[in-house]
């Protein structure tokens, strides 16, 4: 009964490949025993419709156990290959156009028998790499009801969410997390992982975004962001969901979250408001690039200067309005956000606002020791602060479908804020001997307020031969700032005998307004040779103007300032002008893809300072070749190499640097003789997952060398004071690496995950001091081992652990260093008992050694608990009661090297308190459509 089944079957698919209407896409592959690597011969291969089960093509293997089918139309589509005594490999994918051919590699077969020995049977796949994508089925990872997608993330391979919500994904952070391919609130990633439940997940698709024209075009550009983006289920796109979350504790502590989301298939409407002090609510790690309030401009696409108004040490707008986990911070914001689509998809829109506060308050104490040719200075610093900055930004993406062949998409950003901070700093420097050089204390006191907006559209058309395509996105950036504040220090220089030998003293009232607006357009056109082969050229104008109007006022009596310091002051007028043209070539045939060209940029660069009526003039040429090339074993194992090359312009600040007066013991002179300098950047990745063991195995590199560097030249004069300027070094090459890897596999004798790792980065650094010229050699080693377990009902635990070594030395002072072992881990673990109830724990270790440089041993193990009860049916509403901090080693703490710099440092943050706290987790979703 059953041959005779599917005899019919491969009637019925061969009827319709001979009647089906021709295409141009081919899919091809290669099917063999899993186990042996066998090539089975005369496999059966059937290519179904995937929405209605319909039977589309039919073939067999031939002696190689290889297949084709060919002339298929574009669609979802569902391959099924199947062989005498062997379970059948099942596969969902799409044809769409970006390529013509889809490569399956070894379509792997199973023995039904090993199946059975082995108990478990799956045609789902945990992990899926299609090309740079790697996919995870959500499915096949366990997380208890009601939990959240940071939850799910923290079972994926590959993959760490720390206590602060930061993804890292193969190494590198993760900028932004999409649903269903479309930003939430801005693609702000913790209101994502935080607060979208878990079991609504489909899909987890984790890959190196392009910007939309190198999507396009198919053709990377170098511009790549790590993404992810979680695709829901079908079922989970109707209805409501949300949760209410409020708790309080000792130490005045306090934390409160709500949040409300409606989804009615295509139509989506979130808000949320948070408030709180315990540096687990509000605005997340990633709002600095969003909402800092200097007056920066940068221009980096055709390597052009890059601008800085804000001057390298300017007090009156330092602060870039983020916790980083240093002090005692408060925070108030909410938002709401709406997404649509509209007639069948062609029209969509998706806005979102957001308002917050956040406040700062907290000191630090600093160790550095500058490593000179005629000895060392040490110093010790201390600063209190106390922060505040108010935000609002909101923003529009609007799509349109024109036909089937263009689209446009204009996107519109904007916001405003403003800030007050007030800090104290203090320091006092001596030399190797105990000596006293100097003693400096400083106060500040600034307001701060700014303005933003972005306008951006993007047009794209395919032409009328495949893979002819034309685009042109044009957007502009405007931003304005302003700030004043007032700067008083006092500094005095000591002689050997250790008398005061000179007092030097700021008392100076401070304006700032600065001024930029950044036009860019880009023309991209592509064209296809052949199947396999494609140019893609454009042409990017990019025009940059902006005023800086700086005032330093000393006082005139009475209170008053107004008395203009013009050594401190000044207003620039800036213009620049770049026109970039760049080739791209793009190879794609069978397994591999290789795309390579360059671009040049020619800029002309225009500054002048109306105060004293200085001009400065500069005009350069960039060269930025690329070579990418890609190779696809299978559906679960690819490798990546390429190669970048790019000029670096010096910045302003180091050809003809703003004078400031805001630490007189570092001051900074200009060198308009400084030259570009050249980096040659390569990079390499591999990627790969066995189904059979759930094994996961991926590793990545890049080393990097920068020839005519550009480097510090310091002079230390004897009392400690630093004058900073910047050359050229054309005998030395500055390198840096990193290599990184991750291993894990299923143990399914015991069902757990384990895994490892082994990381490393370092780096050579030049530099000049006090005329001599020092080597800095730095690198660090770490090894990870984890562990992972989930009992369904019963517990779950995550544990990782690992040494690590850090090397760090100066050719000045090669017999001091700071060389030195540590350890550090990472746990997580959940209980699950009768009645409900639940026990919970996180914390993590860490112990850095004593090393030449710093004689002491640090160590610090931070652990929290909770117990909780759920309560109702669904278990939606917990009670918790929580210790953070339970051993209370919560102790701000870091070391760094650089150049001829080792610093440690130590800053007051969040110790430990009692958290009582109640959840109420609300959803209907996959009901029936939600009405007005």
């Amino acid at each position: 009964m059953k041959r005779s089944l599917v005899t019919f079957l491969m009637a019925c698919a061969y009827w319709f490949s001979v009647s089906a209407q021709e295409g141009v896409y081919s899919i091809t592959g290669t099917v063999v025993d899993t186990a042996s690597g066998q090539k089975l011969a005369k496999s059966s291969i059937v290519l179904v419709h995937a929405k209605d089960s319909m039977l589309y093509r039919f073939t067999r293997t031939d002696e190689a156990g290889s297949f084709k089918l060919g002339n298929l139309d574009t669609g979802e589509y569902m391959l099924f290959a199947t062989f005498p005594e062997y379970a059948d490999y099942v596969e969902r994918f799409t044809l769409d156009s970006t390529s013509t051919m889809m490569d399956f590699g070894h379509v792997g077969l199973v023995l039904r028998s090993k199946l059975l020995e082995e108990v478990l049977v799956s045609r789902s796949q945990a992990i899926t790499i299609r090309g740079d994508t790697t996919e995870y089925d959500a499915a096949s990872f366990t997380i208890q009801p009601n939990a959240k997608v940071e939850d799910l993330l923290k079972q994926l391979p590959g993959i760490q969410v720390d206590q602060d919500g930061k993804i890292t994904a193969q190494g590198q952070t993760v900028n932004k997390v999409l649903v269903d391919g479309e930003e939430f609130f801005g693609d702000d990633p913790t209101l994502v992982t935080r607060n979208l439940r878990g079991d609504m997940v489909d899909k987890v698709q984790l890959y190196d975004k392009m910007s939309d024209q190198a999507e396009f075009t198919g053709v990377d550009d170098g511009e790549r962001s790590k993404t992810l983006n979680i695709k829901l289920k079908e079922d989970k796109k109707k209805g409501y969901f949300g949760k209410v979350d409020a708790g309080a504790g000792t130490n005045e502590m306090y934390q409160g979250q709500a949040m409300f989301n409606r989804f009615d298939n295509k139509q989506r409407f979130s808000a949320f408001g948070t408030l709180g002090n315990t540096g687990r609510t509000g605005l997340n790690w990633q709002d600095a690039d969003r909402y800092s309030p200097s007056g920066n401009t940068t221009l980096m696409e055709d390597g052009g200067i890059m601008i800085s108004f804000g001057g390298g040490q300017d007090e009156i707008e330092s602060w870039g309005g983020r916790y980083d986990g240093r002090g005692i911070p408060s925070v108030l914001n909410g938002g709401a956000f709406y997404s649509n689509k509209w007639n069948d998809g062609k029209q969509s829109i998706n806005g979102n606002y957001k308002i917050g506060e956040l406040g700062v308050k907290g000191s630090s104490s600093t160790i550095s020791q500058n490593n000179l040719p005629t000895g060392t200075i040490n110093t010790e610093a201390g600063q209190t602060f106390d922060r505040r900055i108010f935000r609002q930004r909101g923003g529009a993406i609007f799509e349109a479908q024109f036909d089937s062949t263009s689209n446009v998409k204009v996107t519109v950003n904007g916001s405003l804020r403003n800030g007050e901070t007030t800090e104290f700093n203090e320091s006092e420097g001596s030399n190797g001997t105990g000596q006293l050089l100097n003693r400096s204390t400083r106060n500040t006191n600034n307001k701060t307020e700014g303005q933003d907006v972005y306008l951006s559209a993007l047009w794209t058309k395919k032409l009328r031969k495949k893979g002819r395509t034309l685009s042109w996105e044009v957007n502009e950036t405007i931003n304005q700032s302003k700030a004043n504040g007032f700067l008083y220090s006092e500094n005095s220089f000591y002689n050997d005998a250790g008398g005061v030998d000179s007092l030097l003293l700021v008392d100076q009232l401070k304006i700032n307004d600065t001024k930029s607006s950044v036009f860019n357009s880009n023309i991209t056109y592509s064209e296809p040779f052949t199947n396999a082969l494609s140019l893609v050229v454009n042409y990017r104008l990019t025009a940059n103007n902006g005023t800086s109007l700086r005032q330093s006022f000393n006082p005139a009596g009475s209170g008053s300032y107004t008395d203009l310091d013009s050594l401190y002051s000044n207003d620039f007028k800036l213009n620049q002008l770049a026109n970039q043209l760049g080739a791209i070539f793009n190879f794609k045939k069978g397994k591999s893809t290789l795309n390579f060209g360059t671009r040049a940029s020619q800029v002309q660069f225009d500054q002048t300072d109306r105060y004293i009526n200085n001009r400065f003039e500069r005009s350069f040429t960039n060269h930025n070749p690329q070579l990418r090339w890609q190779y696809r074993f299978s559906q679960q194992k690819s490798f990546n190499v390429s190669y970048n090359g790019n000029n670096t312009q010096p910045t302003i600040n180091q050809i003809q640097p703003v004078r400031v007066n805001d630490d007189p013991m570092n001051i900074v002179l200009g060198n308009p003789d400084l030259k570009p300098s050249y980096t040659n950047r390569f990079n390499m990745s591999y990627n790969s997952f066995k189904v059979l063991g759930n094994q996961y195995m991926y590793f990545s590199g890049s080393f990097s060398n920068t020839n005519n560097a550009i480097v510090s030249n310091t002079y230390t004069d004897s009392v400690g004071r630093n004058t900073f300027q910047y050359a050229n070094l054309d005998n030395k090459t500055p390198m840096n690496y990193y290599f990184y890897s991750n291993f894990s596999k299923n143990l399914k004798k015991w069902n757990i995950n384990v895994g490892a790792g082994l990381n490393t980065n370092g780096n050579i650094y030049y530099n000049l001091t006090n005329g001599a010229l020092n080597k800095t050699v730095s690198s660090s080693y770490s090894g990870t081992v984890f562990l992972r377990q989930y009992i369904q009902k019963k517990y779950d635990f995550n544990l990782s652990f690992g040494p690590s070594y850090t090397y760090g030395e100066s050719s000045l002072q090669p017999d001091r260093n700071n060389n030195g072992w540590g350890m550090s881990g990472r746990y997580s673990f959940n209980i699950y008992l009768p009645w409900k109830f639940q026990i919970t724990s996180e914390g993590n270790y860490m112990y850095t050694a004593a090393t030449q440089s710093f004689d002491e041993n640090f160590e610090r193990f931070i652990a929290d608990a909770s117990v909780s009860k759920k309560f109702l049916k669904d278990e939606t509403l917990q009670f918790s009661v929580g210790v953070n901090d339970i051993f209370n080693q919560n102790v701000g703490f870091s070391r760094s090297a650089s150049s001829t710099y080792i610093t440690q440092n130590r800053y007051t943050t969040i110790t430990r308190f009692l958290m009582f706290s109640l959840t109420w987790d609300f959803n209907k979703m996959g009901g029936a459509s939600i009405q007005n």
